[in-house]
């Protein structure tokens, strides 16, 4: 008894901690002193309000920039996203990277990335620390304690949503898509009422790029108690692939809580046309967590896709109860980014 071989849900999450821990040693053993400065450039306390700001459009962050990094500084910093996702999440991450590059191609604007990373806290010390890169269409935010990782808000964009050949050819955010277009179509002309809640779609996703994810902001929806068996398994196929993008245990452990909370508190909304092609948007509403999907501009082909955690966003919930556990003044000490 206990004796097994089988690798805890512990392990594995300290297992992806060690790694990103690695990779940010990495990263910050090939910059240069001056870039590592512009890496750290960060608050002494990782809740601090100006941690919360975020944005998925074009424009500078602060930290640090990727354009001016040369192919083994950009190696580790691929290195770095890699480690905070699944293989699946790390390829959505690293997809909307190359739709952008392609998008530069279209515009005739080709040129180097621009992304922006900032270093929270010490990766070598006992404190909490983390990590952000940030710019368009990709946001990512990690947060990891002793206690646990986190990686929301989470954010992948397309532009364009549909790449009609080449290399990358392809709907990055095709399974998102199609998914909830499989569920939507598939309810009856009263569920469908219901679920659908305006014939035009908003013009990007509703809670945008605020600092805390408010989900009355979402329609009611369509709740998980009134779909059929077959499509509510549609709709916990669309949640999981949300939480897959995370590293493994800590997706297990989201969708773990879900279950536990209870899936009839789950719902479902949509906007805008049914057929693919038109303009629409769609979103999952739970007790602590919501997803949201437009793609709306550019006549429906300009993907936007983000999920919160209500609890989790920014590793806040990890924050607190490592601060309030007497460790304050020592984490803000090694939270300090410079």
């Amino acid at each position: 008894m206990g004796g097994s071989d089988e690798p805890t849900e512990a392990v594995t999450a300290a297992a992806t901690a060690a790694r990103m821990r690695e990779a940010a040693r990495a990263l910050l053993a090939v910059l240069k002193p001056e870039q590592v400065r512009e890496l750290r450039d960060a608050p002494a306390r990782l809740d601090a309000p100006e941690l919360r700001e975020w944005k998925y459009v074009p424009g500078p962050r602060p930290g640090l920039s990727t354009e001016e990094l040369d192919d083994e500084q950009r190696a580790a910093v691929d290195a770095l996203l890699a480690a905070a996702h699944s293989a699946h999440g790390g390829r959505l991450a690293a997809g909307a990277i190359e739709v952008e590059r392609h998008r530069r191609e279209l515009v005739g604007r080709p040129g180097p990335d621009r992304y922006w990373l900032r270093l929270l806290g010490d990766p070598d010390g006992a404190g909490p620390w983390g990590w952000r890169m940030n710019g368009h269409h990709l946001a990512v935010h990690v947060l990891i304690t002793a206690a646990g990782l986190r990686v929301t808000p989470h954010f992948i964009g397309s532009e364009p949503a549909l790449v009609a050949s080449g290399p990358r050819a392809g709907r990055l955010l095709g399974p998102e898509e199609d998914l909830a277009r499989e569920l939507v179509t598939d309810l009856d002309t009263a569920a469908r009422t219901t679920a659908v809640y305006a014939t035009e779609p908003p013009d990007d996703i509703l809670t945008r790029a605020d600092p805390f994810a408010d989900p009355d902001l979402l329609p009611p929806g369509l709740p998980y108690d009134a779909m059929t068996p077959a499509q509510r398994r549609l709709l916990e196929r669309l949640v999981r692939l949300y939480l897959a993008r995370a590293p493994e245990a800590y997706a297990r452990e989201c969708w773990t809580d879900t279950v536990a909370g209870g899936l009839e508190h789950l719902a479902f909304a949509w906007a805008g046309g049914l057929a693919p092609g038109e303009r629409h948007y769609y979103c999952v509403r739970a007790p602590d967590f919501l997803i949201e999907y437009d793609n709306t501009q550019d006549d429906g082909n300009h993907a936007h896709s983000v999920w919160r955690h209500t609890r989790h966003d920014w590793g806040l919930d990890l924050l607190r109860a490592h601060y309030e556990t007497g460790h304050g003044q020592g984490a803000g000490s090694a939270a300090h980014g410079g």
